[in-house]
């Protein structure tokens, strides 16, 4: 099977053709005001946008945002982001007021050739994630009726079996965009034969979430280093205390086992930052991680683990981090996530930021991203794609 990628595209000519580009948009709003707090996702697509447009294709962009159940709902509305992609292309982006009614249709219409419009937000309609496969294809066949060929930019998206994933390139000429392929390169790196030693960082809250790529990596990896909230259900499970800390009780037999057959690859906090309750200005200060008090919550690796964890990133040559190690939107317990990903910056290792949280939290402490070889832009489909599953819009580019 092989996927054809933009370069293929363009080679055919895309001049006065409607091209449709799913991307991945969905950026986090501040909830006060709506404006965009993280733009990343935005600025991940200009690659794939700017050679559409520098080709005289009408582009007409799509994506999702947030969690709409079905239904316009004015807070998820893309407006805002049709506003900043404008900004960042230094050209208007028409935007339409819904996804496939009379104002998607007029808007295209209108595109001359090298113009942008953004669709309203996907998920207002409920065939984008229906499970139906004929709502859901009745919805493709309104996304498809409205370009000619379409490009797959939406990595963050690609594990989701969703109309315009899975279903749109069924119906037209198809291929993936500069950030998919990109991605796609990179995470075969380390599928495949990563350069030793190969270090992952976990972070996050759950166990649960990461359970089957710990799995998965654990025979594959050297070390494994594992904080944030997820920790605590492995020092519980080495028979800690960890007071009021986040804890999957049902995942500590688990953990107890991924410890046993680990050989020592997986290494836990020796420390951690304790508090008296989950807020910014709560009372805090560094305990050991087997002397957590009972009345107290972590919510940071410590200054040591911050140490323990650099050394064992010191030599390596292959890094994938995703997860914060502690709540990095709050100052006092962001040095641990801050520290780690110091770390990894001045390793000589190939670099791996998985998406998600640990990419927001690059962008949010001020770090240099081009320290990084690379970050994702979708952590659900890094992690899954690590796992080795189908991802279904990876399945629907391929011929």
């Amino acid at each position: 099977m092989t996927i054809r990628n933009l370069d293929d595209l363009l080679a055919e000519g895309v001049s006065g053709r409607r091209v449709l580009v799913r991307a991945d948009l969905n950026v986090p709003l501040d909830k006060q005001t709506g404006a965009i707090t993280d733009d990343g996702r935005v600025r991940a697509v200009l690659p794939t946008l700017t050679a559409l447009t520098a080709a005289g294709a009408k582009v007409v962009v799509f994506s999702h945002l947030g969690r709409p159940k079905g239904a316009p709902d004015p807070k998820f509305s893309l407006r805002p982001v049709a506003a900043r992609l404008g900004e960042l292309l230094g050209a208007q982006v028409r935007f339409a007021e819904d996804t496939v009614g009379e104002s998607a249709r007029s808007t295209v219409d209108a595109l001359a050739d090298g113009e942008v419009a953004l669709l309203e937000n996907l998920r207002f309609n409920k065939g984008e994630t229906s499970k139906d496969d004929t709502e859901r294809g009745a919805f493709a066949d309104q996304l498809a009726a409205l370009g000619e060929a379409y490009v797959d930019d939406a990595f963050g998206a690609v594990h989701r079996k969703h109309a315009s994933v899975f279903d749109v390139p069924a119906r037209l000429p198809h291929v993936a965009g500069r950030l998919v392929l990109r991605e796609v390169e990179v995470l075969a790196r380390l599928t495949g034969e990563p350069e030793r030693p190969y270090v992952v960082v976990l972070g996050g809250s759950k166990v649960s979430d990461k359970l089957a790529v710990i799995e998965a990596l654990l025979p594959k990896v050297d070390r494994l280093l594992i904080g944030g909230g997820m920790c605590f259900t492995f020092l519980k499970a080495q028979g800690h205390e960890v007071g009021t800390s986040l804890l999957e009780e049902e995942m500590v037999d688990t953990c107890r086992g991924l410890l046993e057959r680990a050989d020592g690859k997986i290494v836990l906090p020796v420390d951690v930052v304790v508090a008296d309750a989950f807020a910014p200005d709560a009372a805090h200060d560094t305990v050991r991680a087997d002397g957590i008090p009972s009345h107290r919550l972590g919510l940071d690796i410590g200054p040591e683990t911050v140490a323990v964890f650099a050394a064992a990133l010191a030599d390596a040559k292959t890094i994938f981090w995703n997860g914060p190690m502690g709540v990095f939107e709050m100052a006092a317990f962001a040095n641990g996530t801050r520290g780690v990903a110091e770390a990894i910056t001045k390793s000589d290792a190939f670099s791996v930021v998985g998406g998600g949280d640990s990419a927001a939290a690059v962008r949010a402490l001020g770090l240099d991203e081009s320290s990084f070889g690379h970050i994702s832009t979708g952590g659900g489909a890094s992690l899954e794609y690590l796992e080795g599953k189908t991802l279904p819009g990876i399945a629907a580019l391929e011929d």
